[in-house]
Formats: C-alpha cells, structure tokens, sequence
C-alpha cells in the first residue's frame, strides 16, 4: 500500500496564522505610507504656488480675485492644477469656484495687503486642507506656507508628526 502524501490540517493552520500574522504588520504599514506620501505630494503641489505668489507680490497686487476683470487684483491659482487630495472646502480657484462633483480642490491663497487697491506688505499664506481621496488618517488636516514680509517661507502643518515630511514640519 501506498502512503498518501500533502500537508496535515495542523500545518495548514500555521500557515494561515503566519499569513495573518504577517498581514496585520503590513497592512497599517502601508497606510502609514500612502499617508506620508500624501503629505509630501501636497507640500510639493502647494509649494510650486510660491513663484506665482512672488510674482502677485512683485507686480504690487495685494488684493486675491479674479485678474481678468479687475488688473487690481491677482489670481496666483492660474495654472495651477486641481488636485483631488485637496478638499473643495479648503480654497476655489481664485476667481471661480471647484466643481464640487470632481471631488477636487485648490489650495487657499491670501495676500496682506493695504489700502484701495491693495498694496502688498509682503506676508502671504497658501493653505491646503486635506479631503476627498485622501487617507483617514490626515483628511481634515493642513499645510501651510507662511511667507514673512521679508520674504522668507516656512512649511507647517497639523497633521501627526509620523506622517510630516522634513522640509514642513507639524506645527
């Protein structure tokens, strides 16, 4: 007779339990990924706006609005592409507002400006608040870019320090 050849019942278990095991690791591992690279996607997206902030500045436009109807005013946002990690609540392209069904936004931009028209002090602020695609554990959570009116620009953000890239840290 024959002996019949496989695997036994117990070493299957052991098997799927190591599997498992392996899988619980993993998993939160990987959304702890997806979410710091969020975050440094968005620092990228929103700190590409400074040039065009510059420019508003350099141009002595201290008023946000739409350019095409007012030379007054400055529209740092054109452009600048939607990004569907943004949410639509955080800011509308200066002078239009985002199509609430494409599930995308655009970051808040302010000038400091004074008088009529506004003249530009040099303080300006580009926020972006995480929504629509992005991980649980930073959707409602921000970045910051915060220039000085001396020009300087510092990164800062609240979501938790795991995820902060190093160039912006949680503030």
């Amino acid at each position: 007779m024959k002996a019949q050849k496989g695997f036994t019942l117990i070493e299957l278990m052991i098997v799927v339990a190591i599997i498992g095991i392996l899988a619980a690791i993993a998993i939160p591992q990987y959304q702890n990924y997806v979410a710091r690279s969020q975050v440094s996607r968005v620092m990228a997206e929103t700190g590409g706006m400074k040039t065009l902030v510059e420019d508003c500045l350099n141009s002595g436009k201290g008023t946000i609005g739409d350019a095409t109807s007012d030379s007054t005013k400055c529209d740092p946002a054109v452009g600048v592409a939607q990004s569907n990690l943004i949410s639509t609540t955080s800011g509308a392209k200066q002078g239009s507002s985002p199509d609430p069904a494409s599930g995308t936004g655009y970051p808040q931009v302010a000038i400091t400006g004074t008088g009529t028209p506004a003249v530009p002090t040099g303080a300006a602020t580009i926020t972006a608040t995480f929504g629509n695609s992005a991980a649980a554990a930073i959707s409602g959570k921000t970045i910051t870019w915060t220039r000085s009116t001396t020009g300087g620009w510092t990164c800062g953000t609240n979501v938790d320090g795991k995820f902060a890239p190093t160039g912006c840290p949680k503030t």
